[in-house]
């Protein structure tokens, strides 16, 4: 990873209010792909969802969450499949989120998203990719 990629904390964007992570936050050139519904079943495992998907730009992560600008408002609680592309990896890290909060930005909306540790996602790959990007930060 690069500079490019990540900067740490989000100090040259406006306070938009207090969020209730503990954890300390990357901001990120990055994008996730939300499942919003299932495609068919027997989809194979490195097809993209084949569902109703919903591509969002991320504004900062950590290892516990995410914020993305989405283009439409997400239930709070949803328990959503989501694949995240960050900067210098070949491959995305496949997450399940839950949409902890969602609210009106500009002409789109914020969503915090806490990412639920599975054994059928890449949760410990996540946690130690952020872990590296502070490191190097």
């Amino acid at each position: 990873m690069t500079d490019n990629d990540y900067n740490f904390g989000t100090q040259h964007e406006p306070r938009i209010d207090q969020d209730n992570r503990a954890d300390y936050r990357l901001t990120a050139r990055a994008r996730a792909i939300l499942e919003l519904e299932s495609g068919p079943p027997g989809m194979p495992e490195d097809a993209a969802f084949g569902g109703k998907e919903l591509v969002c730009g991320i504004r900062d992560i950590s290892a516990g969450g995410l914020c993305l600008f989405s283009a439409e408002p997400l239930s709070l609680d949803a328990l959503l499949p989501a694949m995240v592309f960050l900067g210098n990896h070949d491959q995305p890290f496949r997450l399940m989120v839950e949409v902890v909060w969602c609210r009106p930005h500009e002409s789109a909306f914020l969503v915090g998203l806490r990412i639920i540790e599975s054994d059928e996602t890449a949760y410990v790959e996540w946690v130690e990719a952020v872990a590296r990007a502070m490191a190097e930060g």
